[in-house]
């Protein structure tokens, strides 16, 4: 669901710039209050898993269509919304930056759409309250779907709102919205199955990782170091050899473009769109996940592990940089 510059206008843009800057700065404030230092580790950790899930798009069967993890539910579960929203601004910065996927201009309103509804919003109204008297299979699973399709409905018709009010033409607000949110439906139960099975591992694993609620007693099957082993050994095996099963067809969005205007690339002409065209240009190593002028299945595999990798060394760097979760003197 990353969204082109070509569906933003420089107003539509800046708002959510905005906006998205606000959340990022109130994270920030509230992860250097933590003082969980375990959490470095696991925003890292984490952060390359969400990239190279995000990497395999899975088939939506009789539509044509495809989808993949957003990932904030998954994250805000572990890392509190705060702490996911930040790792989520570090997955899709790398992803613009490093690939081009998704638009300079328009990634204000990715992080919005992709990130604070399900790190804050999927958090906040779904899992912590669900969460509260303690955790259970049922529980994790029933909160996942239903965090997961809420949060991506509301970041589909996000991107409705924000086209429209682009005055994107060829995508008007009613047709848009008519293919964007079915599709969004079952991509986002899709999403919530996926997510389930991730957070059920770690309660399993590790219970105490599971942020917003009591952790059950007895211990966990692996230690913490285990635990975070697992699931770097899956995030590097997602990135490097399942991404290249990653279905073909158009994602969520790509595909309801077409449906409506025919065309899944529409164009923006103008001097700021040319201008964050030529960053993303010069900082893209790895365009469109492959290596320049070539489709390799080398490309995809080298794209997912550098992706990985930096998203990584982002988040861990960032924590470093601006001690999130330091651990208080005297303790």
């Amino acid at each position: 669901m990353h969204m082109a510059d070509a569906l933003v206008s420089p107003a539509v843009a800046g708002t959510m710039y905005a906006c998205s800057a606000a959340a990022a700065a109130y994270s920030v404030r509230q992860v250097r209050l933590d003082t969980d230092t375990k959490k470095v580790p696991v925003m890292g950790v984490m952060g390359a898993f969400v990239f190279a899930a995000q990497m395999i798009n899975f088939t939506i069967p009789g539509t044509g269509s495809s989808g993949h993890l957003c990932g904030g539910m998954l994250l805000s579960a572990l890392l509190g919304p705060c702490g996911g929203f930040l790792t989520m601004i570090g997955v899709l910065l790398i992803q613009c930056l490093f690939f081009a996927d998704g638009g300079l201009l328009a990634l204000g309103c990715n992080i919005w759409n992709m990130a604070f509804y399900g790190c804050f919003i999927g958090s906040l109204l779904i899992w912590k309250p669900m969460m509260k008297k303690g955790f259970t299979r049922g529980k994790i699973i029933a909160a996942s779907v239903l965090g997961c399709v809420l949060t991506l409905q509301m970041g589909a018709f996000s991107v409705v709102l924000e086209t429209t009010a682009s005055g994107v033409t060829e995508l008007p607000a009613a047709a848009f919205a008519a293919v964007m949110q079915p599709i969004h439906l079952a991509i986002g139960l899709v999403e919530g199955l996926i997510t389930a099975a991730v957070l059920v591992f770690v309660y399993e694993a590790r219970p105490e990782l599971l942020s917003g609620g009591t952790a059950p007693e007895r211990k966990g099957k692996l230690s913490f170091r285990g635990t975070l082993t697992a699931l770097g050994a899956a995030a590097l095996i997602t990135a490097g050899l399942l991404s290249l099963a990653a279905s073909s067809s158009p994602d969520g969005l790509e595909w309801s473009m077409e449906k409506v205007a025919g065309s899944a690339e529409l164009e923006a002409e103008g001097e700021l769109w040319q201008r964050a065209e030529a960053v993303q240009e010069a900082t893209a190593m790895l365009p469109d996940y492959g290596f320049a002028g070539t489709q390799s299945a080398g490309g995809t595999a080298v794209s997912g592990i550098v992706g990985a990798a930096a998203v990584l060394l982002l988040c861990v760097g960032a924590c470093l940089l601006f001690q999130f979760f330091k651990r208080r003197k005297g303790t």
